[in-house]
């Protein structure tokens, strides 16, 4: 086994190394990077604003840019938290803690240092988990048939509404609003139009491309374009000498890397949890085992290197599932898997043996570009800082730009704008009322395979819905079902129960306070 990946990486090397495969791979990571540092931006509305690029590429070189775009707004995330306390994403909010108080120490640099090699090591562990078990869940995900499909993609629309961040209630509401939305156009199997109330244009569905630029380009633009404060940039010099972390630091980042990187790891297999999840999940680890747990938040090494590392394992850990399966983890995952639909790719365990130079190719890029990205971060973070100077006016109608010429150039068609402008209001009004868009299109990459699988399941039970939790026959589709039920079951019990503790929260407090009035 492990002389068949070794020799199927070495020709994921070999498409990779392709002159223009190794340009776009480039071109990911350094708009990645420069996003990363920009507020507002950040991979979603990216990758969402790059989508229609994707049609004048071929699928490898498609692919590796977007990816590269994910992977790399990591990096320069971290830049801003550490060196401005100003987390551009929520992965890095959590590095804040310590990485900007060891800024005002005079140990910036050396945070950054340590950032760079937690990130190398994170990510490179996450590569090295997908070359060795992707493979395994596409041998065993080939033994699935139509009703196991059905119950795991299930237990992912679950997974990724309910543990993403905001109410669960509300993730799952806007799970079915994009269910409902991807069922928009004619029906797969009869050819009837649904829900296109009479207009030509909807009979072939809602465009994925129109719905991500709505969503994560015109609404997630609306919302920031008021709420950015002038950033204060007197910690940002940071000179090559200051990157090199001491002896000390290093032997104390170690443990904490690896550490991350194995919450990192575990997190990614999760659909929904993701790098934020990841990263404060490692961050509450490192704390819980220190011995000194009282000095975390004050410019703790350790604070750093084990949130980044984490960040990282499941970014990259993100793509086994998502590549193996056809289940992305969460919206951006969903992204690229609409770029290989819009390529005519069917995700899923077939992706592998059907199209090796994409999933290899893919997988050998990801060092390549992490490599890339510590050359790129090392000299060139004084230019990433200078990058916040850029006053949002200018940024905001340039993005909306992009969109409108990026969403008529998928089929010069006029109506996709405006759809892309509704779409985009909505989305803005749902952030106003706490609803996040991201499970939309979790649910709209899902649902139509979701559907047709449901249906295949249906069809040779001969109508008979029990055929999900039958464990004589169909034993892994009834344990996916134990787990989506166990999961609501979870999320219930966790939402009833902290009312419970904010009450007994409260009455601690008043007999605290009661005490402190009562001693002399």
């Amino acid at each position: 086994m492990v002389s068949t990946a070794l020799t199927d990486l070495w020709f994921g090397f070999g498409v990779a190394l392709e002159p223009h495969n190794l340009m776009w791979c480039f071109v990911g990571v350094l708009v990645g990077n420069m996003v990363g540092v920009l507020p507002g931006m950040g991979p979603l509305a990216t990758i969402s604003i790059l989508l229609p690029l994707t049609f004048g590429i071929p699928p490898v070189g498609a692919i590796l840019m977007l990816s590269g775009v994910f992977y790399g707004a990591q990096y320069g995330g971290a830049i801003c938290s550490i060196l401005l306390n100003l987390p551009c994403h929520p992965p890095h909010a959590v590095t804040c803690l310590d990485g900007f108080p060891l800024t005002k120490q005079g140990r910036g640099g050396a945070a950054l240092g340590i950032t760079v090699i937690s990130s190398f090591v994170g990510a490179s562990w996450g590569i090295t988990e997908m070359i060795f078990l992707a493979p395994v869940l596409v041998t065993v995900a080939l033994k699935f048939g139509p009703a196991e499909i059905c119950s795991l993609m299930l237990l992912g629309l679950l997974a990724g509404s309910t543990l993403a961040r905001g109410s669960p209630l509300k993730g799952v509401a806007m799970t079915v609003c994009g269910l409902l939305i991807g069922i928009v156009g004619s029906d797969i199997e009869t050819g009837t139009p649904r829900f296109t109330f009479g207009i030509p244009n909807l009979f072939d569905g809602v465009e994925i491309v129109a719905l991500a630029l709505g969503l994560f380009g015109i609404a997630e633009f609306m919302k920031s374009v008021n709420q950015l404060s002038e950033v204060d940039t007197k910690y940002t010099k940071v000179t090559f000498k200051d990157l090199r972390p001491t002896k000390d630091e290093l032997r104390r980042s170690w443990p904490a890397m690896f550490r991350g990187t194995l919450v990192g790891s575990l997190c990614a297999l999760i659909p929904g949890t993701g790098p934020t999840i990841a990263s404060f999940i490692a961050y509450a680890t490192e704390k819980k085992i220190s011995k000194t747990p009282e000095k975390f938040g004050t410019g703790m090494i350790e604070g750093v290197a084990s949130p980044e590392a984490s960040t990282h394992s499941s970014v990259q850990g993100d793509f086994i599932p998502t590549m193996s399966l056809g289940i992305p983890g969460d919206a951006v995952m969903a992204l690229i898997l609409g770029a290989l639909m819009i390529q005519g790719i069917v995700p899923g365990p077939q992706l592998i043996s059907e199209h090796p130079d994409i999933f290899w190719g893919l997988v050998a890029s990801f060092w390549i570009g992490n490599i890339m990205l510590v050359v790129l971060n090392v000299p060139m973070i004084g230019l990433w800082v200078k990058l916040l100077a850029i006053p949002y006016k200018y940024l905001y109608p340039s993005a909306l730009f992009f969109v409108c010429i990026g969403v008529y150039s998928t089929n010069n068609d006029m109506f996709q704008v405006g759809e892309t402008i509704i779409i985009g209001l909505v989305g803005y009004l749902l952030l106003l009322l706490d609803f996040h868009p991201a499970p939309i299109l979790l649910g709209f990459v899902l649902g139509p395979r979701f559907e047709e699988n449901f249906r295949r399941a249906m069809l040779i039970s001969r109508g008979d819905s029990l055929v999900f939790i039958d464990i004589k026959n169909h034993p892994i589709s009834a344990f996916f079902v134990f787990l989506a039920v166990l999961l609501i079951v979870v999320q219930i019990y966790v939402r009833l129960r902290k009312p419970k503790a904010l009450v007994d929260e409260l009455k601690m407090n008043a007999e605290t306070n009661a005490i402190a009035q009562a001693e002399p």
